[in-house]
């Protein structure tokens, strides 16, 4: 019995060659955190890119309505090197299923102002 910590009689320390816990342990609780982090991650980016396509296919439509008002439609898409660059393309589309490019949205669609009907003094 140790007089100096008597919370330690009886203590037999293990061998410091053996790992605390066993491979098979690790490997689960790695998988566990990777599978946490993805079920975090994951949801936020579908989330940011559901909101982007709502707002690019919003904005397209009033400036497809504002641009080209007999247009039979329009469509908005991500473009890695579009005529405007990086980013969301507006598109319009006429009666004979042809697509008219109207302006670029950006990498971070905004959604459409409105127009200033102020009166200038």
């Amino acid at each position: 019995m140790s007089d100096e910590h008597p919370e330690l009689s009886g203590y037999e320390p293990q061998d410091a060659d053996r790992p605390l816990r066993s491979r098979r342990v690790v490997a689960i609780m790695r998988m566990v955190v990777v599978l946490g982090l993805v079920a975090l991650i994951v949801p936020g980016i579908l989330t940011s890119v559901q909101i982007a396509t709502t707002t690019a296919t919003n904005t397209c439509r009033v400036a497809v309505l504002h641009y080209y008002p007999y247009a039979s439609g329009s469509d908005a898409r991500f473009e890695l090197s579009g005529p405007g660059g990086f980013g969301w393309q507006c598109y319009a589309v006429d009666r004979n299923e042809r697509q008219i490019y109207v302006i670029p949205l950006g990498i971070i669609p905004s959604a459409p102002r409105a127009p200033d009907t102020s009166i200038p003094a």
